[in-house]
């Protein structure tokens, strides 16, 4: 594995400034239920609607949000929109991965003159809390980044939604932010997609794993990290790699029928009260074996907390130079074995979990013999 550390001289000549991720869209069967099921499970407050009561004929909308972690989630009002059409390929899954931007007409220029295949041109959209100037580029697959302007907007989301709240009674579970975004493309692609990430967006190769850092006995991939200036950002890239057996990867392009979002990555402060509380609200996860634990403070030295507490809640650990994170895997929220997240806790830690890769995808394996997919 090799790690490259972002500089301050790096930061100063990012040429694509980025404040963070805006929001994540999925396109989705019925995003009225995808909606209840965001705020019931992992305590997402509804704030905004857009739809056919707003004057949009053709979708409805419902953001979501704790904290910094912005949802949309979108279903179709047509058989034959794109919307629905995306549904019925790749299932509910992420549509955009939004960005903050200071100028989004000037990510977009400069991005496309890189060599990005536009989606959408510049607009701007208004209302009477201000406007929100947008605009998309393609990356893989069927995903979009759209950057998204809104230094003069203060409605609750943007343009074309309405406040909405529910008489639901939600309580958070403490997600904070979105730490990273995991793709999956297709085996021999993620070179280029990395390339992609350095040429037109200005990211920096952050972290690279092959096939003996993450590999069973039975199947493996490879992935690349990369990272905007700031760190703001960071999608890691997967592609698979030769095994005896299909790996996660080759499932998950098989049932999203190709590339697309596989994880994300949210971040708490306390994940032993995350976890608990999403445990408790129904939320599955991925169960690593009782044999993980009996030598983990060897491996990974002190820690603050309790090992019965890690051990009750199946929560896994690794260390690297700068500390240690904490790190959970839920199974799949779809029916498809497609989108699932990650519950993340740094301690200081700014890797991955390499030290958890063979316990966690020997979990995999064993939800995807069970599937019959292995």
């Amino acid at each position: 594995m090799t790690t490259n550390t972002l500089t301050s001289e790096t930061i100063a000549k990012d040429i694509l400034p980025l404040n963070g991720t805006d929001h994540i869209e999925f396109y989705v069967g019925n995003a009225k239920q995808a909606a209840h099921f965001y705020q019931t499970a992992f305590g997402f407050k509804l704030v905004a609607y857009a739809g056919p009561e707003t004057g949009v004929r053709d979708r409805a909308s419902y953001v979501v949000q704790q904290e910094k972690i912005r949802l949309v989630l979108t279903t179709a009002i047509y058989p034959d929109s794109e919307i629905a059409q995306h549904v019925h390929q790749h299932g509910d899954g992420v549509k955009v991965l939004a960005l903050w931007v200071d100028d989004a007409e000037e990510s977009f220029r400069s991005t496309v003159a890189r060599g990005a295949k536009p989606a959408m041109e510049p607009k701007t959209i208004t209302d009477e809390f201000g406007e929100v100037k947008m605009a998309s580029i393609h990356t893989y697959g069927e995903t979009i980044h759209t950057f998204v302007e809104r230094k003069n907007y203060n409605g609750v989301f943007m343009p074309g939604y309405v406040a909405r709240t529910s008489e639901l009674q939600v309580e958070p579970v403490g997600l904070k932010y979105v730490d990273h975004c995991v793709g999956n493309v297709e085996l021999g692609r993620m070179n280029d997609w990395v390339k992609f990430y350095e040429d037109v967006m200005g990211f920096k190769l952050l972290l690279t794993f092959d096939d003996e850092d993450i590999s069973t006995e039975y199947s493996a991939l490879m992935s690349k990290v990369v990272s905007n200036g700031n760190g703001y950002i960071k999608f890691p890239i997967n592609e698979p790699a030769e095994g005896k057996k299909k790996s996660q990867i080759d499932e998950y392009l098989e049932f999203y029928r190709g590339p697309g979002v596989q994880h994300i990555a949210v971040a708490t402060n306390d994940i032993l009260h995350t976890v608990a509380e999403l445990r408790r609200r129904g939320v599955e996860f991925l169960k690593v074996p009782e044999v993980y634990y009996e030598d983990l403070i060897e491996r990974i030295g002190h820690i603050d907390e309790d090992m019965a507490d890690l051990r009750k809640l199946n929560i896994l650990v690794d260390r690297d130079d700068e500390g240690y994170l904490l790190q959970i895997f839920t199974k799949p929220v779809e029916d498809r074995p497609t989108v699932f997240y990650e519950i993340i806790q740094r301690k200081g830690a700014k890797s991955f979990g390499k030290g958890n890769f063979k316990a966690l995808f020997e979990a995999i394996e064993r939800e995807q013999a069970l599937r019959g997919n292995l």
